[in-house]
């Protein structure tokens, strides 16, 4: 005798997410959020913000985006997707420039922490934030019209940048 359709239906849908299951834990980790051991917190001091923020340009200088990205607050990973991001800047490249000098870091106004550093003679500013114990970037802050470039479709991106994609 045949179970009914209804019954048949159920126990391949039950076989389908249970395959499904087993091949996603066994070819791609559970988020690596819940899986991964926790970031150590980093010390809330002005020697600690230098070395985050020199590792910070330093990798955004050699192109490696996606730790810039994990670096910046929630308000500014609200703008863009880190997928979005890293692709723009992989596939639009800014003009080589002079490494980042990283001078200072020093409590500023509501909480902020300012780091003054220099590129090829050009005096910048960032702004940085402690929250859950870990050194943010602010972009909406430190470089708003990177804000304004990252909110554009990528074909209006690709335009203002001047890149050719």
């Amino acid at each position: 005798m045949r179970p009914p359709l209804s019954a048949m239906a159920a126990a391949v849908a039950a076989l389908a997410f249970l395959v499904a299951g087993c091949t996603a834990s066994a070819t791609h980790p559970a988020a690596p959020a819940a899986s991964a051991a926790p970031l150590p917190p980093d010390p809330r001091t002005a020697s600690a913000l230098l070395k985050i923020a020199t590792a910070f340009n330093n990798e955004y200088d050699s192109g490696d985006y996606g730790p810039v990205y994990t670096r910046w607050d929630a308000r500014s990973q609200a703008i863009i997707t880190k997928a979005e991001y890293v692709r723009r800047h992989k596939e639009c490249p800014s003009a080589p420039q002079a490494a980042a000098q990283v001078e200072s870091a020093t409590p500023g106004p509501h909480g902020a922490w300012i780091v003054d550093y220099e590129i090829g003679g050009q005096r910048l500013t960032d702004y940085w934030f402690y929250v859950h114990r870990r050194w943010v970037f602010d972009l909406m802050l430190s470089n708003p019209s990177s804000v304004r470039l990252y909110r554009m479709s990528p074909q209006q991106y690709v335009a203002a940048v001047g890149c050719s994609h």
